[in-house]
């Protein structure tokens, strides 16, 4: 049997997780007590597994990665106590979160993305270009993390934060998926909101396959010639294309699109 660590432990559904460990033969209960450590106790690694044998939380140590986001620095708003947070990722990379208070229930607004390729102008996140994208167990810990740091649940998950979500599809896919299921926090599809600056094979695959989220588009511009100056996308992809993109999703899920418009005095701001 292969003993070299097979990928991250907390990005694998509850079924590949047990199909896995009997491999290696466990028994299918281990994996739902470890799925639960993982996704409801929120735990920081193996060793916080108690319920499992010594021996067989230091061979999860040696056949799995374990990703759990440390902040490297946190800010708070004097205003309205929103707080922003520096995670550091084990390649050294760092991403940005957010957790907003409200009351109808607390959001996090996480990243997909180290960096990102689309070069809006408006957009600090492009500056450095795209390093990589995350995998599905880096966005779904910013979330576990800021629970772990508030003490408090989290109601709804905005993907808005660094990088282009559908540019990362299959792992925003995986992650939705992970933080959706009856199995870990079980928050909404209808709770969950991922912005896009207008891929639209993507938009069209996501209302083809995915799940039941609101999708939010970063307009910014009506016309295409204003919207080509501020987003390169849209030299690709027209607002007439954006437009039946956006009608097909609604039509394939029923749920509305949201338009995203950020303001740039003298540039796209007249009525």
């Amino acid at each position: 049997m292969e003993t070299g660590k097979l990928r991250d432990i907390k990005s694998l559904t509850l079924k590949e997780l047990c199909g896995q460990l009997e491999e290696r033969g466990q028994k299918g209960y281990r994996a739902a007590q470890i799925y639960e450590w993982m996704h409801r106790k929120l735990a920081r690694g193996f060793g916080e597994m108690t319920n499992l044998p010594l021996s067989l939380r230091e061979d999860l140590g040696v056949w799995y990665d374990y990703t759990a986001l440390e902040p490297v620095r946190v800010q708070e708003s004097k205003i309205d106590g929103t707080k922003k947070y520096l995670f550091a990722l084990s390649d050294g990379n760092l991403v940005e979160s957010v957790w907003m208070k409200y009351r109808h229930g607390n959001s996090v607004c996480i990243s997909s993305q180290v960096g990102c390729r689309m070069g809006c102008t408006f957009c600090a996140s492009t500056l450095g270009g795209l390093k990589r994208g995350l995998t599905p167990a880096e966005m779904l810990d910013q979330v576990y993390a800021i629970t772990r740091l508030t003490g408090e649940r989290v109601s709804n998950v905005v993907v808005m934060g660094t990088g282009e979500p559908l540019d990362n599809y299959d792992n925003l896919l995986r992650f939705i998926e992970l933080l959706t299921n009856e199995d870990g926090l079980r928050i909404s599809q209808r709770n969950v909101t991922v912005s896009t600056c207008g891929l639209v094979p993507q938009m069209k695959r996501l209302a083809d396959e995915g799940p039941k989220i609101t999708l939010a588009l970063s307009l910014h511009a009506t016309t295409d010639q204003k919207r080509q100056s501020l987003m390169p996308i849209a030299r690709k992809y027209s607002i007439r294309e954006l437009t039946e993109a956006c009608a097909y999703y609604f039509q394939k899920t029923g749920r509305r699109i949201t338009l995203e418009y950020s303001l740039v005095g003298g540039v796209n701001d007249t009525p």
